[in-house]
């Protein structure tokens, strides 16, 4: 069922995913067929949304993808968590060890998006709504349906965004979308902390084969986790994310 683009992102809630890639129209090809999404670069009203493509699952915004400005910079997917109030929250960040990656951009009237790192310097984005406050569909195939951070160590990423996000992970009315889990549990031990966005699908094998067949490729088989079953993949230009059926 679709969700209400309700304002309801509240604070430390997972509400929006972009993938940066050195080429935005190959990756239109590759998750137009994965997803089924369209794609746009203007709202309706002709307000370009600031270089971002926006995608879109039924009519509903679901994604962005950005062109890399610079080829050093990573080809990969990012999570943008609900900040109602970016400077207090940018504060307290600072205050728990983390920083931001630069200063906040104003995206039109869209909204205003930073990109910030933790303690472990896993990288996250936050993104304080305007116009767009983020997905219009998620929790079902081809959206967003979750976001795990892989740490060295949990306790102190809990005790981070326990007290960055408690509401949202915590509250009496929590829905968490955002797991935290050690990067050996999944990868091999050079791999750095990240966070590596989940879209959901309906059939975990036919999603690993379009992704094979799109040019993609498999880089950790299918498991089973404690929100569902996953598979962590690359697409053709070598942005990580993973596949996710509950």
């Amino acid at each position: 069922m679709a969700e209400n683009r309700a304002s309801a992102y509240r604070e430390g809630v997972p509400c929006w995913v972009d993938a940066q890639l050195p080429d935005v129209e190959a990756g239109k090809r590759f998750y137009g067929e994965l997803f089924g999404w369209s794609f746009e670069t203007e709202a309706e009203d002709g307000t370009s949304y600031g270089g971002p493509v926006l995608a879109r699952l039924e009519g509903a915004p679901v994604a962005s993808m950005s062109a890399k400005t610079d080829g050093r910079l990573p080809t990969v997917w990012t999570v943008y968590f609900s900040a109602p109030d970016l400077a207090a929250l940018a504060g307290r960040i600072q205050a728990g060890g983390g920083r931001l990656l630069g200063e906040p951009r104003a995206v039109g009237p869209y909204g205003t998006a930073a990109l910030a790192a933790d303690p472990e310097h896993a990288v996250f984005g936050l993104w304080q709504a305007g116009r767009h406050p983020g997905f219009g569909r998620r929790h079902e195939p081809g959206t967003f349906g979750w976001a795990q951070l892989y740490t060295r160590g949990t306790e102190a990423a809990n005790a981070f965004y326990g007290g960055l996000f408690h509401e949202a992970l915590f509250g009496p009315d929590a829905r968490p979308d955002f797991g935290r889990s050690t990067v050996t549990d999944v990868f091999p031990p050079p791999m750095p902390p990240h966070f590596l966005v989940h879209f959901r699908i309906a059939d975990t094998g036919a999603a690993l084969d379009t992704v094979t067949r799109l040019g993609g490729r498999v880089q950790v088989p299918p498991f089973t986790a404690s929100y569902g079953t996953v598979a962590v993949v690359a697409d053709n230009q070598g942005a990580s994310f993973a596949l996710l059926q509950r």
